[in-house]
């Protein structure tokens, strides 16, 4: 009893944010692929594959030693000074895993920004990779639109969000994340929720549409409670695909076809496996994906800062490195900090060989 009750008490705390309002919560059970008491896929997309039950999973995740999943060395990175940036300056730095900046026609944006050095509710565990935490809040100017993709651990940092939110002017996410923002402090009012489908126009020259993703959300006991999506942001001089987690699906030609072609893509390329094949993409869907959406440039994130599966640390970057060469995709590697000019190509070094 004492241990439930424990439980009960930790899974209540502060950083597992709050399920959605009853008003959201409405809005939600309204939603064509809302079923049986959930948000559903589109497609059919099962936890785990077939014939990879939860024990196997748990045997493998504790006993497979056979691969690097943590770099033996800190991780070469750069410190671009955001605070001193030119407005006019169209430029992207990435954070590691999920975490980037970008400027885009005098706007700041920030996308799903961990900086407390782990993605998990247990400070100890899910800890960053040595090096990689070289940012912080106190080093991000004021940001106009903040981007949520959804709300796992390793996307919505606790101690981060609190720490931003002097600095955030509009927060954009899907529909009952918010509940957490509110419940941690931020005004409802600054706060966008979407449902795949909508679009918003947030200024002259500005406007987001939510786009459907291919994963689950959930902080808690609770799954599917809140809306996983990816975002396309258009200004008045790029076409931005915001990838949130994703396994591969037909639903990024659709989007393609809809919206495309982008400027840049920003996809997932980590923490994959055979045994949840649904839920995140291997790297080779990756550029897949890319294709599918007509995107002239891919950036893949979701590696580089935590280990949240089996493979290699850097198995993402070498396998997508592959495929887009093989598919002549043109692909974005910089090292985390690294500033990225989105108005010019660059040449990147293989800085993860390096590692030893």
């Amino acid at each position: 009893m004492i241990i439930v009750g424990a439980v009960v008490f930790f899974v209540n705390s502060a950083p597992f944010g709050s399920l959605p309002s009853f008003a959201d919560l409405k809005k939600i059970q309204h939603l064509p692929y809302f079923r049986n008491g959930q948000i559903q896929n589109l497609s059919p997309t099962p936890s785990l594959t077939e014939g990879a039950g939860f024990f196997k999973v748990l045997r493998e995740f504790l006993f497979d030693k056979s691969k690097q999943h943590i770099p033996p060395a800190p991780l070469p990175t750069r410190k671009t000074d955001l605070l001193q940036l030119d407005r006019n300056k169209n430029i992207l730095v990435w954070f590691g895993h999920s975490s980037y900046f970008m400027q885009i026609d005098g706007k700041r944006i920030l996308v799903d920004p961990v900086f407390s050095g782990n993605a998990s509710p247990l400070s100890f565990t899910t800890k960053s990779f040595a090096g990689t935490e070289v940012y912080h809040v106190s080093d991000l100017p004021d940001i106009d639109y903040l981007f949520i993709t959804h709300d796992h651990w390793d996307h919505l940092d606790y101690q981060t969000i609190l720490q931003l939110k002097s600095k955030v002017q509009k927060t954009i996410t899907g529909l009952g994340v918010g509940a957490h923002l509110i419940f941690w402090g931020y005004d409802k009012k600054n706060i966008e929720e979407m449902q795949w489908d909508d679009q918003i126009t947030m200024e002259e020259g500005f406007s987001v549409n939510a786009v459907t993703a291919r994963h689950f959300s959930g902080r808690g006991l609770q799954r599917n409670k809140s809306q996983w999506t990816s975002f396309i942001l258009t200004t008045k001089n790029k076409k931005i695909f915001i990838g949130g987690d994703s396994g591969y699906d037909i639903h990024f030609a659709e989007i393609g076809k809809r919206f495309g072609p982008f400027d840049l893509a920003i996809l997932e390329d980590g923490q994959y496996n055979k045994n949840w094949k649904y839920i995140h993409m291997m790297p080779e869907e990756t550029v897949q994906a890319a294709i599918d959406l007509g995107a002239k440039k891919l950036l893949p994130v979701h590696w580089a800062k935590f280990s949240l599966s089996l493979h290699a640390w850097d198995e993402p970057i070498i396998r997508i490195k592959k495929e887009a060469g093989l598919r002549n995709i043109y692909l974005l590697h910089p090292m985390i900090g690294e500033w990225v000019d989105l108005d010019a190509d660059q040449i990147f070094s293989s800085w993860w060989e390096s590692i030893q």
